[in-house]
């Protein structure tokens, strides 16, 4: 199997895949690629849609040059914790372009994988300007839209230096608020089944958008709720551990 960075005609070979129809892991397999390689190319470039093989063959070297001018990874928390500082850099890249293909724009996106890849899932101003490498006015902004959307908190440590935290609850909150959209449209459209008038074939249409609309969005609610639930509650221990655990305990007290 190949390795190193994708060629240019490889690229030609996705955007041709793309344009067939292909699934990711048939492109992966003529180009003898892991099928992750494939995915994390087109994402970072475009997506399936917007894919184009000169493009992101430019853009790959253009990375390739801003790495090789850092000293390490902006998203390495230590030099020597392990990690491949070009594989995270990466898959930072991956996070960033699933968020903007959500409809995020791209300074909160890459705030929020910054914050997502960090172990403290904690970040100040400063420390999030120095890693993005943009001015302190763009993460102000990023901030502060994220913060509107409840997926992450401001703190403050003694020293009075404020810090933005990665909600745990983030995707609860992104899910309620999505129901909370879905009743709204909910409620516009059966007030316009009255206006329009029962019984006539465009509010028959609007009451069964409604409907439709308003079945998702409670499903969507006691979703987040049970997962959110689910999230919190501390694991059980199998069968096995308990019983490990009881032995464990008898025979201490046989001791």
């Amino acid at each position: 199997m190949p390795g190193g960075r994708l060629t240019q005609q490889e690229r030609q070979q996705i955007a041709l895949g793309l344009a067939e129809d292909l699934a990711y892991a048939e492109i992966a397999r003529r180009l003898d690629r892991p099928t992750s390689t494939v995915t994390r190319e087109v994402m970072r470039n475009g997506g399936p849609n917007g894919y184009r093989a000169d493009l992101a063959h430019r853009a790959t070297e253009r990375r390739a040059q801003r790495r090789q001018a850092l000293p390490r990874s902006p998203y390495s928390d230590r030099p020597a914790d392990g990690r491949d500082p070009e594989a995270v850099a990466v898959y930072a890249e991956t996070v960033t372009t699933v968020f903007m293909h959500s409809g995020m724009s791209r300074m909160p996106a890459r705030v929020l994988a910054a914050l997502m890849l960090t172990d403290e899932g904690r970040l100040t101003a400063v420390e999030l300007a120095q890693r993005l490498q943009v001015s302190p006015a763009s993460i102000s902004k990023a901030v502060a839209f994220l913060d509107d959307q409840a997926m992450i908190r401001r703190e403050r440590d003694e020293r009075r230096r404020e810090s933005y935290v990665l909600d745990e609850d983030i995707w609860y909150q992104a899910t309620v608020a999505s129901a909370r959209a879905n009743a709204a449209v909910v409620e516009a459209v059966r007030e316009g089944v009255s206006v329009l008038g029962p019984g006539t074939p465009a509010s028959d249409r609007l009451d069964s958008i409604a409907r439709f609309l308003n079945f998702v969005s409670e499903g969507l609610f006691r979703l987040a709720e049970d997962a959110r639930e689910m999230q919190h509650a501390k694991p059980e221990p199998d069968a096995e551990d308990a019983e490990a655990a009881e032995d464990a305990v008898v025979g201490g007290g046989r001791g």
